[in-house]
């Protein structure tokens, strides 16, 4: 640690600097003589031989006393990097090592093991800290194995779908084969028969085989969109994808009016003008989605007129900085709306409001169209008005 480094170059420093204080201090340290001009030659002879041996005694005593200061300078240096190691060994190096710990552990790393000393102060927390690390390895590992065992059960479900999908498809092309085969000879036997009440059998009969042929090809497309989306997940589930693909192109706007106009199974769906024609981007499969979601919520929470409006939109700032027009498609009810206090949490992921509670879903619905959405260079924006407004932002090429 840093802090512990500067501490231990600050000791150093100081010491150093105490041990020159010491040799200055010793080393200036003199013995001075006082004047001897009065003094006859006795007893300047006696004087010189007692300053010749105080001057010996004060040289052994200043070297005896810079022996003691260098030695109990290299006693205090020692013992002072002795408390420091101390310090380091048992407090800053378990902390440093609980550090890299939990750093490893944050990056995923629950193979990596904690070593554990036998003086370490923190002995509890090392094995309380490891036995952590056990624990979220067999969490994940039951997290990978429940994941692999969701992801094969979606795929088996995911292709045992495909055999009635398949057996539906089949059995609507052989009745859309049945149907046009009377229409043909319904139509070839009007054209031979005069004005009777037969005829008018006759009609009725082509209407009501038309009738049929409608639904019949209601329920291909259905069929058809379903398959497309079990095989949507069969393939993400096999590969391991994240995300499913939205791979938006260039359309024409009237292919969304259509999308509309088949929804006859969520009750009256009003189209309160025609589509402007233009190109636009989106995926076929992923706004066909979107559209049904939003009308789907809406019979199923509001069970009223569904409204629907279309108009073009001025330049708007795109995510990139630059300039993008829309198309706008305003889906409206007529029921109570959403609480307030639940219109930020609506598009998030499993989220269901208190009046879904004996409505059947997953709390996806939203979630989705707005996330199709966003990934075909669109976007969604709701809100209540005498109602529930969802409006889809479709980018106009």
């Amino acid at each position: 640690m840093k802090i512990f480094r500067n501490i231990v170059i600050a000791y150093t420093i100081f010491m150093l600097a105490a041990l020159a204080a010491i040799l200055l201090f010793v080393k200036g340290t003199t013995l001075s003589a006082e004047s001897v001009a009065s003094y006859n030659a006795q007893e300047l002879t006696v004087y010189r031989q007692a300053w010749e041996q105080a001057k010996l005694g004060f040289q052994k005593n200043r070297e005896e006393a810079c022996v003691f200061g260098c030695v109990l300078w290299g006693v205090t240096f020692v013992l002072g990097y002795l408390f420091l190691f101390f310090v380091y060994a048992f407090l800053i190096k378990p902390v440093k090592e609980m550090e890299k710990f939990a750093e490893e552990i944050a990056k995923g790393n629950l193979d990596v093991t904690l070593p554990m000393h036998r003086w370490n102060l923190f002995g509890n927390f090392t094995e309380s800290f490891d036995l952590m690390r056990e624990e979220l390895k067999a969490s994940k590992g039951r997290e990978r194995e429940a994941e692999k065992a969701k992801r094969e059960m979606v795929a088996e479900l995911s292709h045992d779908l495909k055999t009635p999908v398949a057996t539906i498809q089949a059995t609507c092309e052989v009745m859309d084969l049945k149907y046009t085969m009377k229409l043909e000879k319904a139509e070839a036997e009007l054209q031979t028969i005069g004005q009777s009440e037969k005829l008018q059998q006759i009609q009725e009969n082509i209407r009501e085989i038309q009738e049929n042929l409608e639904k019949i090809s209601y329920i291909t497309n259905k069929a058809e969109t379903i398959n497309q989306l079990v095989g949507n997940v069969f393939r993400a589930t096999l590969e391991d994808m994240e995300e499913i693909k939205v791979e938006p192109k260039e359309y024409d706007s009237r292919l969304i009016e259509g999308y509309f106009m088949n929804l006859k199974e969520y009750g009256n769906v009003i189209l309160e003008n025609h589509v402007p024609e233009c190109l636009v981007y989106f995926d076929k499969l992923r706004m066909e989605q979107v559209i049904d979601n939003v009308v789907g919520n809406s019979y199923k929470y509001a069970g009223t007129d569904v409204h629907v409006s279309f108009e073009e939109t001025e330049s708007m700032s795109g995510k990139n900085g630059s300039r993008d027009r829309y198309l706008r498609i305003a889906i409206r009810d007529e029921g109570p709306g959403v609480p307030e206090e639940e219109l930020p949490l609506i598009t998030q992921k499993f989220y269901r409001g208190k009046n879904s509670q004996e409505k059947h879903g997953y709390g996806l619905g939203l979630y989705l169209v707005k996330w199709y959405m966003e990934k075909q260079g669109g976007g969604m924006e709701y809100h209540n008005d005498h109602g529930f407004v969802v409006e889809l932002l479709v980018k106009k090429v």
